[in-house]
């Protein structure tokens, strides 16, 4: 029981639904208490900053500390994060000092908790039973990272929704941040349930007693070792980037491209429908591949959503009609979440275990960076050549990568155990 998939999915959808129920009433209490919007700009962008930065040592915490602890830790400090900012506004009241004071604390939070969580399903998946079939590997962890992407589309819609609810039926008040915080007190609790082998960590080599003042540069040395396999290792990085370019485009159209084209069609009401119907899409995907993930080839999964994601893009970025850029998002996240699946699922195949907390950290810092890349030049675009070249340039981004990553070697016998995958591994540096 307690190595229990279910349980895992419990603490990750309540962990989901406290960030989705913040993700609304936060933004809501800046504007509220500042009267500016910039304020929420600025929080945002110090959030996303501190997220990235931290994303580059977050890794080896969770390569040197206990996984569950590390999750279990992450999500009470988000609990009482959420119960301050309540305590802060009938102490002193909040302002924007306070709320950049709990951004960064949030962020500083958050990336290890995420890192060490997504650490923790390829561990049950290894101590769980093994299916026959793919050379003797645990085939099941396909069936498993589809239910977490399908729980994940879900609580994408559910928690700003939740929190939206809240705020309608109770009014906006920092008291609403406390079922965000019973939330992830309860996903502190079901995780502290999970088998605590789970949450092992490989064991390192003691470090002599003369040697503790290098601690340091071996710290330095295990970060660099866990950029170097992102980097050398082809299917991990060719995932990062394709995921990442993704990121970037839903980023830019959330923020930028969305709001100012349906405010020039007076339909802002619609505004942030575009998002809906990719999560919407995504879950129908998600479960799609969840149903009949070890019944289908990977190839076969990943050619239909990376030609899915060129056809969706490419409508949404047309902007002939809102309907059609609807239509193009649902059946983007329709499509595509099959392949971030396994993609996912590749990722943590080619990871050694040793080094996932540093890879995965790695990656997150990639995720987390992406969207700085391509917002201000996108909406420089926008403004100078109009809506429909910056959606242009966004169907083509899409385009370019996905048959990039369909030509690319790296994923054309990803059925396959794959000798880059076993190469890496035993490439992999040796913890000393």
């Amino acid at each position: 029981m307690r190595r229990s998939p279910t349980i895992y999915f419990t603490s990750y959808a309540l962990s989901l639904l406290g960030s989705g129920i913040a993700s609304v009433v936060i933004p809501l209490l800046v504007l509220d208490r500042t009267g500016d919007v910039l304020a929420a700009g600025i929080m945002a962008t110090v959030g996303m900053a501190v997220s990235a930065l931290t994303g580059l040592f977050s890794g080896l915490l969770v390569d040197r500390v206990d996984r569950r602890a590390v999750s279990v830790t992450a999500n009470l400090l988000t609990a009482l994060s959420m119960a301050a900012l309540l305590f802060i506004d009938l102490t002193w009241g909040l302002n924007l000092a306070w709320f950049l004071a709990l951004a960064v604390v949030g962020a500083l939070i958050r990336v290890p908790g995420m890192t060490a969580q997504e650490t923790l399903l390829p561990a049950l998946a290894r101590l769980g039973e093994t299916e026959p079939g793919r050379g003797g590997r645990p085939v099941r962890l396909d069936r498993l990272v589809a239910v977490r992407e399908t729980v994940g589309n879900v609580l994408l819609l559910a928690g700003p929704g939740l929190g939206g609810l809240l705020v309608a039926l109770f009014g906006l008040s920092p008291v609403i941040l406390l079922a965000a915080a019973a939330t992830s007190l309860l996903a502190a609790v079901s995780t502290l349930v999970l088998d605590p082998r789970a949450g092992r960590v490989p064991p390192r080599d003691p470090v002599p007693a003369d040697a503790a003042r290098g601690s340091l540069r071996r710290a330095a040395a295990d970060l660099a070792d866990g950029w170097r396999f992102l980097f050398r290792n082809r299917l991990v990085l060719g995932s990062t980037l394709v995921t990442g370019v993704f990121i970037a485009v839903l980023s830019v159209l959330q923020t930028t491209l969305m709001p100012a084209y349906f405010t020039e069609q007076d339909l802002p009401a619609l505004t942030g429908l575009t998002l809906s119907a990719i999560a919407a899409g995504s879950i129908g995907g998600s479960a799609l591949y969840a149903a009949f993930a070890l019944r289908v080839r990977r190839r076969v999964w990943f050619v239909i959503g990376m030609l899915g994601a060129l056809a969706g893009f490419a409508a949404v970025g047309s902007m002939a009609s809102p309907w059609l850029v609807l239509g193009g998002a649902a059946l983007a996240g329709f499509l595509f979440a099959p392949a971030g699946g396994v993609l996912g699922v590749l990722t943590i195949e080619a990871t050694p275990d040793a080094m996932r907390g540093r890879v995965l950290g790695a990656q997150n810092t990639v995720m987390l960076s992406a969207p700085a890349l391509t917002s201000a030049p996108l909406a420089a675009v926008a403004s100078t050549a109009g809506l429909p070249a910056a959606g242009a340039v966004i169907a083509a981004l899409v385009g370019v990568t996905a048959l990039a990553a369909l030509a690319a070697p790296a994923f054309r016998s990803i059925d396959d155990l794959g000798s880059e995958e076993k190469d890496a591994a035993s490439d992999a540096p040796v913890e000393s």
